[in-house]
């Protein structure tokens, strides 16, 4: 765990601490209604409900598929110039362009660009490897990992009002409300 930042910094967001995950959808539900759009949960297992309130949109699927498809078309695109156009063998008769044997290369090629593009499309996108995180500077966060459940609320937000999101978060009725200083 960081130090926290020295007081001439400034105030990454509030963070509430509720113990239940129950808890923490009912209040990523009012602070939704709320009008707030730059907020974060942070569960120590994944809570289908929050994802969905949330509103996440990943574009790591729509990544996938491309990187499945490129890696579809450049080995079906390669065996067919190396086998047909720059090395043509006739063997036995056979048709220079037999598409079925290229099945197997082809489909591994594909899964292997598709997984590689969405490992490191995951990684590009979270922002990956990062040491460090305001929201490790409130101490009460090491749970966050164990058996409490927290919700931030961004200072970027176009609603966040330093004592009016503090009063909010309080009626949400957390465990406690810190500040996340940057």
């Amino acid at each position: 765990m960081s130090a926290p930042q020295e007081t001439g910094s400034g105030l990454f967001g509030l963070m509430a601490e509720f113990e239940t995950p129950t808890d923490i959808v009912k209040a990523a539900e009012s602070v939704r209604e709320a009008g707030y759009r730059s907020w974060n949960a942070y569960t120590p297992y994944p809570v289908p409900k929050l994802w969905e309130l949330m509103e996440h949109k990943s574009p790591v699927p729509a990544m996938t598929f491309m990187g499945g498809l490129t890696g579809a078309v450049a080995s079906f695109a390669f065996i067919t110039w190396t086998q047909v156009v720059d090395y043509p063998w006739n063997i036995g008769g056979r048709p220079t362009f037999s598409w079925p044997a290229w099945i197997p290369p082809t489909f591994e090629t594909t899964i292997l660009l598709a997984g590689l593009t969405a490992g490191i499309g995951m990684l590009a996108i979270n922002g990956f490897p990062k040491p460090y995180h305001p929201v490790f500077n409130v101490d009460a966060f090491e749970r966050a990992s164990q058996d409490r459940y927290f919700l931030v609320i961004k200072s970027d937000d176009p609603h966040f009002d330093r004592t009016s999101t503090e009063s909010f978060l309080r009626e949400l009725g957390p465990v406690e409300v810190s500040e996340v200083d940057e």
